[in-house]
Formats: C-alpha cells, sequence, structure tokens
C-alpha cells in the first residue's frame, strides 16, 4: 500500500499547539528541588563574587559568567565577562566585601536575583551596592548574563 502525498504531509505537519505540547514535555518547569539548588548555587555564586573582590581569586567566574555577560557599573560603565575574569591579585584598598542580601525570582530558565553587599577600604570608608542580576539556564548550567550596579546609603536596608 502506498500513501499519497497529501497523506504524507499531513502526517508530518505540527500545529502550534502540538509544538508547544512538545516544548512543554522537553523542558519542564523547574521542580522545588531543583529551584532551590539553583537558588543555592546562585546565592554561592553572588557570595563568591562579592569576596573575590577581596581577595582576588576569580577562577570560578569563568564558570557562572555567560561568554555574552554584560553588566554596568556603578558609575555608568559597561563591562564584559573578560574583565571580570581577569586575574588581578588581591585588593590593594578594599579590606571586606561581604554578600548581605539575595533575593531570587524564577521565570522558567531565567532568574532574577536583587542582592546587596557591604564592602570597606584600607582608609576606613564604608559603603553599600545594590544589585540586580540576570541569569539564565543554558544546556541545564545557570550563568550570569548581565547585571547592574548601584551605589546605596549603608543605613538604607
Amino acid at each position: 500500500m502506498t500513501l499519497g502525498i497529501n497523506a504524507i504531509e499531513r502526517s508530518f505537519s505540527w500545529s502550534r499547539a502540538d509544538i508547544g505540547f512538545l516544548g512543554l514535555c522537553i523542558c519542564p518547569e523547574p521542580t522545588a528541588d531543583s529551584r532551590a539548588e539553583a537558588e543555592k548555587y546562585i546565592i554561592d555564586c553572588s557570595r563568591d563574587w562579592a569576596e573575590s573582590v577581596v581577595t582576588g581569586d576569580r577562577s570560578k567566574r569563568r564558570i557562572y559568567f555567560a561568554d555574552d555577560f554584560v553588566g554596568t557599573d556603578t558609575k555608568g560603565r559597561i563591562y564584559d565577562k573578560a574583565m571580570v575574569t581577569r586575574e588581578t591579585g588581591p585588593a590593594k584598598q578594599i579590606t571586606s566585601n561581604h554578600l548581605d542580601s539575595v533575593r531570587i525570582r524564577f521565570f522558567g530558565d531565567t532568574a532574577i536575583a536583587h542582592g546587596s553587599e557591604s564592602w570597606g577600604r584600607k582608609d576606613g570608608s564604608k559603603g553599600r551596592y545594590v544589585w540586580t542580576d540576570v541569569w539564565v539556564r543554558r544546556n541545564g548550567q545557570w550563568q550570569v548574563v548581565a547585571a547592574q550596579d548601584a551605589a546605596a546609603p549603608i543605613d538604607a536596608k
């Protein structure tokens, strides 16, 4: 028995609903456990980012920064992965930089992290940054793809 060309075309035609259903089957919404793991990972990476400002150890950053990462610093300057992963050694002026808080919201394979960190310098001055980072899960790996940093008053928590 041979099939006509129209029967073959119909057997391979997909509606948008079929494709949408297929997408749900292939890319399921993260479970509570996987979200908790992702949240812990993002917080740990945020802590590493803050603390590595002082230690100068930027080796982990190569993993969690996406190759196409772009950020804006507190002075409005653009920076990329090459700039945040360059080894510079321990900080000369900054003596501490601690993660204060992180709040994460998930939107499928995207997460928005809002956080703050406090820093101190050798001269005794102190400060605080607030920031928003955008994380994307690609090939099963969470990576930061964008960041926006702002200076904030120390007491405005």
